[in-house]
C-alpha cells in the first residue's frame, strides 16, 4: 500500500478497515484486530490496517517505535496464537508527521481464522467474536476458494479465448443430451449476453 492510501485510511475515522492503537502494550488486542482483518467478514477483499502510535482521532500518540517493537509485532504472525497464520506486513512509516508502526493484514484464503480458538470479526468500526452464522459465512468463503481449478470461473476470459469448434464438437456433446442441444438455438454470443442476468440471480 502506498503512503497516500495509508494516510487516507489513517484519517478515515469511520472505516472498518482500520484500527488505531496508542502502543503495543495490549498484545492480545492487537492479535484480535489482526484476526478480524484476516477474516474479512464484510468481504472487502482488501487489506485491513492496524496503526500503532496513534490516537483514536488520528492524532499522533508519540509512542516511540523501536526495532524491537517491530520484531515483537512481526512475531505475532507465527507465535501460534492466530491460526491459520495471517498474511501480514509490518513496517515503520511516517504518515502525516506521525512515526507509526503499520501492520497491513491481507484477507485469508482459508477462513475462519482463530485467535486462541475464537473467531474475531469486524462489525463496523469495532471488533467482536463471530456468531455461529458468521462463522458459517466464513466457512462458505473458504469452500468457494477451495473449488477445483476447472470449476473456478476465469472472469478475464472472452469468447476470443475459446476454441468454439472444439467447444461445439467435443465439450457440448459430452455434457448435454442430443435432444437438449437441438432445442437450444442460442449462439455463443447470445448465451454470453445472458451472463449479467445470471450473475445477478446466483449468489456469489
Amino acid at each position: 500500500m502506498d503512503i497516500d492510501e495509508l494516510e487516507t485510511l489513517l484519517r478515515d475515522i469511520e472505516s472498518d478497515r482500520v484500527e488505531r492503537k496508542r502502543s503495543i502494550a495490549e498484545r492480545n488486542v492487537l492479535r484480535q484486530a489482526i484476526c478480524a482483518f484476516a477474516n474479512d467478514l464484510p468481504n472487502h477483499q482488501q487489506p485491513g490496517v492496524l496503526f500503532v502510535s496513534v490516537n483514536d482521532d488520528g492524532s499522533c500518540a508519540n509512542f516511540p517505535i523501536t526495532d524491537q517493537d517491530l520484531r515483537t509485532l512481526s512475531d505475532i504472525r507465527s507465535d501460534g496464537k492466530i491460526l491459520p497464520f495471517p498474511l501480514m506486513i509490518v513496517q515503520k512509516r511516517t504518515i502525516g508527521g506521525c512515526e507509526l508502526a503499520v501492520i497491513v493484514v491481507k484477507p485469508s484464503d482459508a477462513p475462519p481464522v482463530r485467535f486462541n480458538g475464537r473467531v474475531w470479526v469486524r462489525v463496523g468500526p469495532r471488533r467482536a467474536t463471530a456468531t455461529r452464522e458468521e462463522e458459517g459465512r466464513l466457512a462458505e468463503k473458504r469452500r468457494a476458494k477451495d473449488l477445483p481449478f476447472d470449476l473456478k470461473p476465469l472472469v478475464s476470459a472472452s469468447l476470443d479465448d475459446l476454441d468454439l469448434e472444439v467447444f461445439r464438437r467435443v465439450y457440448l456433446p459430452s455434457s448435454l443430451a442430443s435432444d437438449i442441444l437441438e432445442e437450444n438455438q442460442r449462439s455463443p454470443e447470445r448465451a454470453q449476453a445472458l451472463r449479467p442476468y445470471i450473475m445477478n440471480i446466483i449468489p456469489m
